[in-house]
C-alpha cells in the first residue's frame, strides 16, 4: 500500500496468475472511488480489506468503481463493495461483467474459424474450458454508466478518460493534466511489455480488431500527452515515459522483423511461424503465442512488407 498524494492511494493485491499482484487505486474527491476491483479470491479480499482499513476505510465506504478494463485481475471484487451503486467503464467491459452467453458463444466460435484458418491443427484447438477459464475469478455485474475518450471521471472532474485499447478491446486510462499523473492500467507498464491480445469482433463489427496497431497508435497518443507519472496496473510506478515508449516500440518492431525474415525465406501460415518464434510455449500458450504471431503480421501487413492469401481455407502470408 502506498499513500501517492492527498487523493490517491495505491493497493496491492495478489493474484494466481504469472503476472503477479495487481495494483488498485482509491481516489479521494466529491465521490470516493476504487479504480479496479483485483481478482475474485479470498486472498485477494483479505488483502483488500486490510490495505483500505490502514487508509481508515471500510469496503462500505467505496461509493464507486470504476474499471480501467474487463480482464479478471481487474474486476474480481466489484460485487464486494454494498455502497457501491455505480460500476463505470468502457462499454465493451460489460459483455464480461454480464458474462453474456450470446457473447460468449459467438467468441468461441470466431476462436474455432479464426484458427482453423490460421493453420493450427485440430489438437491444439483451445476448448470452450480455456476461453472460459479464468471467469472463477472475474465479479459478476452490470455497469452502471460508460466512459469514452475525452470524458471526465464522475466525481473526479481533474481526471480525462483516454482509450488506450490494445491489451483489451475495453481499455481506458485516466489522465489528470495538471500534474501528468496518469493511471494506466495495463497500457503502460515499466518492467514488461502487455499483450497486446487477439479478441473476438464485437456487436455488428465484421471485421476482427487489431490489437497490435492499436496498441502501437496509443503508445504514440501518449506520448503527446505530456505524462509525468504512471500508475500501473502491475510493477513499479515510473515517470520514465518518453523513454519507454519508444523503447517498447522499437522491440515489437524487431520481433515483427524476424517474422519478416522468415517469410523471406518462404511463405508460411500464421501458426507454422509460431511454432519457430514460440518453440517452448505454444503448446501450452497458444492463444497467447497466436496473438502475439498474429499481431506482427498485422503490422508487417500494414507496413505493406507482406501479403495474405486464403489457399484451401488457410491463411498463408508471404514477404513482398
Amino acid at each position: 500500500m502506498k499513500v501517492l498524494d492527498k487523493t490517491i492511494s495505491q493497493l496491492t493485491i495478489p493474484t494466481p496468475f504469472a503476472v503477479g499482484d495487481v495494483h488498485v487505486y482509491l481516489l479521494k474527491g466529491d465521490t470516493l472511488s476504487l479504480i479496479d476491483a483485483g481478482v475474485k479470491t479470498k486472498e485477494a479480499w483479505e488483502a483488500l480489506k486490510t490495505q483500505l482499513n490502514k487508509l481508515g476505510y471500510a469496503p462500505n465506504d467505496v461509493e464507486q468503481i470504476i474499471l480501467t478494463h474487463h480482464h479478471p485481475d481487474h474486476i474480481g471484487l466489484i460485487e464486494a463493495f454494498p455502497r457501491a451503486e455505480a460500476i463505470i467503464a468502457h462499454q465493451n467491459v460489460n459483455l464480461w461483467l454480464t458474462q453474456d452467453e450470446t457473447f460468449f458463444t459467438q467468441y468461441e466460435q470466431f476462436f474455432q474459424q479464426f484458427f482453423v484458418a490460421c493453420g493450427v491443427p485440430e489438437e491444439l484447438m483451445p476448448s470452450s474450458h480455456e476461453l472460459r477459464g479464468t471467469l472463477q475469478f472475474a465479479g459478476k455485474g452490470q455497469l452502471t454508466d460508460t466512459l469514452d475518450e475525452g470524458d471526465t471521471l464522475p466525481g473526479h472532474d481533474d481526471w480525462q478518460v483516454i482509450e488506450t485499447k490494445g491489451h483489451a478491446q475495453s481499455h481506458l486510462s485516466f489522465l489528470r493534466e495538471n500534474d501528468g499523473a496518469f493511471i494506466g492500467g495495463d497500457h503502460l507498464l515499466h518492467h514488461i511489455s502487455p499483450n497486446p491480445l487477439l479478441e473476438a469482433p464485437i456487436g455488428n463489427d465484421v471485421m476482427r480488431p487489431k490489437p497490435m496497431l492499436q496498441y502501437r497508435a496509443n503508445l504514440s497518443k501518449c506520448q503527446s500527452l505530456d505524462i509525468q507519472t504512471v500508475y500501473p496496473g502491475h510493477g513499479d510506478i515510473f515517470s520514465d515515459v518518453n523513454e519507454i515508449i519508444p523503447i517498447r516500440l522499437q522491440k515489437q518492431e524487431q520481433r515483427a522483423n524476424k517474422v519478416h525474415q522468415l517469410l523471406l525465406e518462404n511463405a508460411q501460415t500464421p501458426f507454422d511461424l509460431c511454432e519457430q518464434i514460440f518453440p517452448k510455449q505454444y503448446e501450452n500458450q497458444l492463444s497467447l503465442t497466436m496473438s502475439e504471431t498474429i499481431g506482427q503480421l498485422d503490422y508487417l501487413e500494414d507496413e505493406g512488407l507482406v501479403t495474405k492469401t486464403l489457399k484451401g481455407g488457410i491463411y498463408v502470408y508471404d514477404a513482398k
